[in-house]
């Protein structure tokens, strides 16, 4: 049981956070630094790391949690080893970002803000991604596909899969 938030899915090991809180806890306007560290260390924010940073930071959890929601760079649910940002601006949408949406959906089975039940795949979409050029895009961790169709769509996303196979 967590000694903060009298909750029993304790699972993160919160002393990985105790040098970022060291150096950033007494600092005034340092609340997103410190998440923006600690979703780099979990990957996301689970609820118990909320809760520890709260009391190291002598907040309330709500102060921090609403922090965490307003700006979306910040995740409250792990992501899949492959997270998948699909452009949705104005350049891509024309060049049918929609029919890329609906064949991912299909392959993955899952849609947005999901991951897939395996762990390997989460989807989501954005604004843009600044590759207007490239149009339709998406961002598979770092790797940017563009001039998008949905045969290269799945074709990119079994080539994934199949590297987690082997």
């Amino acid at each position: 049981m967590c000694n903060s938030c009298n909750c029993s899915k304790n699972k993160s090991d919160l002393t990985l956070l105790d040098g970022v809180l060291e150096k950033y806890a007494s600092v005034k306007g340092s609340l997103i630094t410190i998440l923006q560290n600690a979703q780099e260390i979990y990957g996301y924010l689970p609820t118990d790391v909320i809760y520890y940073i709260a009391e190291k930071t002598s907040s309330t959890p709500a102060k921090v949690m609403g922090v965490a929601t307003f700006y979306t760079q910040f995740r409250l649910q792990p992501i899949g080893k492959y997270l998948i940002m699909l452009c949705q601006g104005t350049a891509c949408h024309v060049n049918g970002s929609a029919k890329i949406l609906k064949t991912i959906e299909e392959e993955l089975e899952i849609k947005d803000g999901e991951t897939t039940k395996d762990g390997l795949f989460t989807l989501k979409t954005v604004a843009c991604l600044g590759c207007c050029s490239l149009s339709p895009v998406m961002m598979i961790n770092e790797e940017t596909y563009g001039s998008l169709t949905s045969d290269k769509v799945v074709s990119i996303l079994r080539e994934l899969r199949g590297k987690e196979v082997q």
